[in-house]
């Protein structure tokens, strides 16, 4: 890896790229909003109008603590494994040890409450052209340098404006609006776990898909607790160099490796998402390396979104990533055997469409979150019939 530290008559088609010409730009910097504003902007968690207030909290006792030491307790949820004494908070800012007793201050307060369409989350083989309900919480365990939502995932639930919203209001919300998933999402969900798995709990019992974008920085145990009741998972493989997990996202490689093969091994559906930096992250022979990883250990049919880096957060020095370097990555990728590689944040590139592995046929066709075409039908490829990896009904 190069050094991390020093480079710290209009057509139907035409009308709609014109429309969303600004989507990539929205799915980065200014996806990232500031969580104040996401929070003014949620719905209500009831039928009476319903004010954000800064600093909301409901604690919790929470799970995935032991005892250690008198009154000390241990975390075990993600692989920080953070050892608190009385009064002492985890490194995602929402864990706390109340008196010798684990507490979530992440749960029933989302400071997002967000609908958008599924491809936005990112899900291209789960319920196209659908939209889905995201809720995130403040807090992350992980401290991304190129944090998109950095003003709501690396701070404290006191510092951002929050709802009232526990796992009813959610699942509520989710059917009075029609929509037909909810999405964990934006922040890192991880973090809100019990806040999640009970809201998602509500959720299949109503009928809806659960969804859930990750940096899957989570211990086992937990994780194969939470693929009981999650239906799709998009990690956020963030690059395959153990020094650039280290130096620019502050955790470890191996633990979201195995969290893969465990999501892979459960049986939900899984897509990957990695952000290509330049100088970080972008050099070939590292994707080659990570997408043969893919094919062999999570199959070739695990769609990869290569996304655009926007200069952001604290590596906002850096230059947004050429779409020359996509293409190459995007090459790379498939010729390492992966069978669905997804250029996004790049409206109206060739690369956000989705192609039959078996026939080569363009069967969906969007151009950044809208769909505008799709050819299959059952699952399957409406050209030949292949089964196409995904949850479409």
């Amino acid at each position: 890896m190069k050094n991390t530290q020093s480079k710290l008559k209009i057509s139907r088609n035409q009308f709609i790229k014109s429309a969303l010409g600004a989507c990539s730009l929205c799915a980065a910097g200014l996806a990232a909003a500031s969580s104040k504003v996401m929070a003014r902007t949620a719905p209500p968690a009831n039928d009476q109008p319903q004010t954000a207030r800064m600093g909301f909290t409901s604690p919790r006792e929470a799970q995935w603590f032991a005892s250690v030491n008198n009154s000390g307790i241990k975390c075990a949820l993600c692989p920080n494994e953070c050892r608190l004494q009385p009064g002492q908070r985890s490194l995602c800012r929402v864990r706390e040890n109340r008196d010798g007793q684990g507490y979530t201050l992440a749960h029933s307060n989302p400071a997002l409450i967000q609908e958008d369409p599924v491809e936005r989350k990112p899900f291209f083989h789960v319920l196209p052209g659908t939209r889905a309900l995201s809720i995130s919480t403040a807090g992350c365990n992980l401290k991304c340098k190129f944090c998109e939502v950095w003003d709501m995932a690396l701070v404290a639930p006191e510092e951002v404006h929050a709802y009232d919203m526990p796992p009813e209001a959610v699942v509520k919300h989710a059917l009075a609006t029609g929509l037909k998933s909810l999405s964990y999402a934006f922040g890192e969900p991880v973090i809100f776990y019990e806040y999640m798995k009970k809201t998602a709990e509500k959720a299949r019992e109503q009928g809806l898909l659960n969804l859930m974008h990750t940096a899957a920085y989570i211990n086992p145990e937990p994780l194969e607790e939470l693929c009981s009741t999650v239906d799709a998972v998009n990690v956020d493989l963030k690059s395959f160099d153990e020094e650039f997990y280290r130096e620019v996202v502050g955790g470890e490689l191996q633990p979201v490796l195995d969290s893969l093969k465990t999501i892979r091994e459960k049986g939900l559906h899984l897509e990957i998402t990695t952000i290509v930096i330049p100088t970080l992250n972008d050099d070939m022979e590292m994707i080659s390396e990570m997408c043969s990883w893919i094919k062999n250990e999570l199959g070739p049919d695990v769609p990869l979104h290569l996304a655009r880096f926007y200069p952001l957060y604290q590596l906002s020095g850096l230059p947004r990533t050429p779409v020359s370097t996509l293409d190459q990555a995007r090459e790379t990728a498939m010729q390492a055997g992966l069978n669905h590689v997804y250029v996004t944040r790049v409206t109206g590139h060739e690369g956000e469409n989705t192609f039959c592995p078996a026939c080569g046929e363009k069967i969906i066709n969007r151009v950044g979150f809208v769909i505008d075409s799709m050819d299959m039908q059952g699952g399957k490829c409406s050209h030949c019939g292949r089964e196409i990896s995904g949850i479409w009904g």
